[in-house]
């Protein structure tokens, strides 16, 4: 069941949509289109789509052209980048994203995915823990053979284990009087998968002198609400978190995912008609920091030393340790919301660069998307895959046994390439987790 758009029923802004001069500098950015040529898969394909839906031009119906090419976006943002008339095309599909749930029906299995799994189970970390326990005991047990392919498929990105959120409420600094107060932001995969990536990062915090508080109540930053059409349910959380770390009173607010990083720093374009948060609203984005960002802001002159000392020492004796971080080839690999949707490209790589030194090697493609893209692995699994080889293919010919990221989506979908790829031996890392490792390899000395 669809329905067509009239011009009394507007979901986008014309006027951002109106930006879009149909110059084509986007194209050699967008993923989907580099992997298809067809003009409807492209960024401003996909305006012109999302402006005849508006203008009922083009009806909604899931087995036509307009919602398959939608769907098949990406949402990673590369083409803002790209932009010269600074097109806002992620607020864009975000609206049409919305307008479209509301307005057809899916077929049973994608409502099923989409409305229970990616809005019911996924958002809630004690719900997607034990969704995932079946999962993680296949995979032990080696019985995803038996399987149909593509659930066999998804359940490969399964980690071999869940991790315990043993994060806690209070991490005092090493040092005192502290330099200040952070809060961290859990989300909702981070506690269930990476909780050591958090408790790295609280050390790292600690140790240069920071007071580290987890508010309780906190839920998820409502990225996988707005990406799948379901904006309501995202200003919901965004309400929520905000009232949380206000009263937390932190002086920055730190976020481990990429993902969620952009969305809960575009607070403000999603409660904008919220008057009355407003004065909230400002004040908890202003705070947000990813993690790499925060790091280079505030500076970690005594670790860079150590890092300095720890690459001349390991250059000096030779061969050295192997397996020392120090002396290991490693690249990195951009994740699409924080090098698209914030801008941050530079500063995790300055980060890896002062532990690798010569050993880092630049990834050929680093800025485009690897096929995760929150839940689209789930949603539009062929599409995912090709960009999963395409991404596999580039991280091969760097030889780095080290691949750095800054988003767990990233982490799963690449880990699981390289697996399906026989590189196993290629080790994938949260740069927390790397930064950690390589702290407690150069303080020890």
């Amino acid at each position: 069941m669809s329905t067509s758009l009239t011009a009394l029923d507007p979901f986008l802004d014309e006027d951002k949509a109106l930006a879009c001069v149909h110059c084509g500098l986007c194209l050699a950015s967008c993923p989907t289109y580099l992997e298809t040529g067809n003009e409807n898969d492209s960024p401003r394909g996909r305006v012109y789509l999302m402006r005849a839906i508006q203008q009922g031009r083009l009806s909604l119906d899931a087995s036509v052209s307009p919602v398959e090419h939608i769907d098949r976006c990406l949402g990673c943002r590369a083409c803002e980048t790209a932009c010269p008339s600074g097109v806002q095309y992620g607020s864009l599909l975000e609206h049409t994203r919305d307008y479209m749930e509301h307005h057809m029906t899916r077929p049973w299995f994608q409502r099923l995915l989409r409305r229970v799994f990616i809005e019911k189970v996924f958002p809630f970390p004690g719900r997607f823990r034990f969704a995932m326990m079946p999962a993680v005991l296949m995979k032990r047990m080696e019985l995803t053979h038996l399987l149909p392919a593509f659930v066999k498929d998804a359940l490969e990105l399964a980690p071999d284990r869940l991790e315990a959120d043993r994060v806690p409420a209070f991490s005092p600094s090493k040092r005192q009087p502290a330099k200040g107060r952070v809060g961290l932001i859990k989300g909702c995969v981070m506690p269930v998968l990476f909780g050591g990536t958090h408790q790295a990062t609280i050390r790292i915090l600690n140790q240069m002198g920071y007071d580290v508080v987890v508010p309780d109540g906190q839920v998820c930053c409502g990225a996988l609400y707005a990406h799948s059409g379901q904006l309501d349910k995202a200003r919901d959380v965004a309400r929520r978190n905000i009232e949380v770390f206000d009263r937390a009173h932190c002086d920055t607010i730190l976020i481990n995912a990429a993902g969620c990083g952009s969305t809960l720093k575009e607070y403000g374009h999603l409660l904008e008609e919220d008057l009355e948060l407003t004065p909230k609203t400002v004040g908890f984005v202003s705070k947000v920091k990813d993690f790499s960002e925060w790091m280079n802001i505030v500076g970690w002159n005594a670790f860079e030393q150590a890092f300095i000392t720890k690459r001349h020492d390991a250059s000096s004796n030779g061969s050295g340790d192997p397996s020392s971080l120090f002396q290991t080839s490693t690249t990195f690999h951009d994740a699409c919301h924080l090098a698209h949707a914030q801008g941050i490209t530079q500063q995790p790589r300055d980060l890896v660069k002062a532990v690798a030194g010569d050993h880092y090697v630049e990834l050929s493609e680093s800025e485009v998307c690897c096929g995760s893209a929150g839940s689209y692995n789930l949603t539009e699994p062929e599409m995912a895959a090709r960009l999963q080889k395409r991404k596999i293919n580039h991280i091969e010919r760097t030889h780095a046994t080290i691949v750095v990221t800054t988003n767990p989506g990233c982490i799963l979908q690449i880990q699981a390439g390289l697996k399906k790829a026989g590189r196993d031996h290629v080790k994938v890392m949260h740069i927390a987790d790397y930064l950690d490792t390589a702290m407690a390899e150069a303080l020890k000395g």
